[in-house]
């Protein structure tokens, strides 16, 4: 195969992608978007920053992603927009529907005949409930060390020493934040069995995981598609199987020769996001209430 040529996805699962913050490594996702073709996108939560945005900080490469999801909808590829704590003033258009786009607040797939629950996952998240404040002064705090992190590894990378996760470390080293981590995902997978769902994603904890949890009642795979804050990180669906995308992983992300050169950004930006907008205000809105995939044989 041409190693230009888009890698074909059946089924595109990205969250926390944060546009609009400095932490958000939208070159990157750029990169990543032009490198696959995917059938179906699944925004999970916290696409665009809400919470934190600002109209001085808005780069093109925010926009270029902007953009490329508007797109993938031109073409009449179906996305779905699942709303998260941090793009949560959406959540009033629920179930709203324009073309090939859906904004809901959950999602339910049968994918080869697996129900498949996908949801962003704050509504497990105890802050979020009772300390709102409390959680928008900790995602300035987040932003601040994301920031500090980027030039850190700036030193570090120019000293052949390699890349470091500040946040992850301070993760990792809170007892308190690896149990709500591990509560998370128990409590996700032990809804999903008590409702006889195969499949459970999630986003919100940017903490990417693919496995079985298993109780008495039976057994689910817990997926959790990361973030693009600190891993880089996606889920990819082909023919019945699940993967972690990673985009540091990934050798041909190190190549960029293999990928057309960037569009060139010029003053007409904004005609360019709104052209498909128009385009999709003259289409039919249309409801779809389930969707069934099934894994092409070759």
């Amino acid at each position: 195969m041409n190693p230009a040529s888009p890698r074909k996805v059946e089924v595109l699962v990205l969250s926390d992608i944060h546009l609009g913050t400095y932490g958000c490594h939208a070159k990157e996702l750029n990169r990543y978007l032009k490198s696959i073709d995917p059938e179906i996108i699944i925004l999970n939560g916290d696409i665009i920053d809400m919470w934190q945005f600002s109209k001085r900080y808005w780069p093109k490469e925010h926009m270029k992603v902007i953009k490329k999801l508007v797109k993938y909808m031109a073409e009449g590829k179906r996305v779905y927009y699942i709303t998260g704590n941090h793009d949560e003033m959406l959540r009033r258009f629920a179930d709203f529907e324009l073309g090939t786009l859906t904004l809901t607040n959950k999602l339910l797939l049968d994918l080869d005949g697996k129900r498949t629950w996908i949801f962003h996952g704050d509504v497990f998240d105890v802050s979020m409930q009772y300390s709102k404040w409390l959680a928008k002064l900790g995602g300035k705090g987040y932003d601040l060390l994301i920031l500090i992190n980027r030039a850190a590894n700036f030193i570090s990378e120019g000293l052949g020493k390699g890349r470091i996760s500040l946040s992850k470390r301070v993760k990792d080293g809170v007892k308190k934040a690896v149990k709500f981590v591990s509560d998370f995902e128990k409590i996700a997978a032990e809804i999903a069995i008590d409702n006889r769902f195969d499949t459970v994603i999630c986003g919100h904890i940017h903490q990417p995981q693919q496995r079985i949890i298993e109780n008495s009642k039976g057994q689910v795979l817990y997926l959790n598609s990361g973030d693009w804050i600190e891993n880089l990180t996606a889920l990819e669906y082909n023919e019945g199987e699940w993967r972690i995308y990673e985009y540091f992983s990934d050798p041909a992300m190190r190549e960029n020769a293999q990928f057309a050169p960037e569009e060139s950004e010029t003053a007409d930006t904004l005609p360019v996001f709104i052209s498909p907008f128009e385009f999709l205000l003259s289409s039919k809105i249309q409801s779809f209430s389930s969707l069934s995939i099934k894994s092409s044989s070759n």
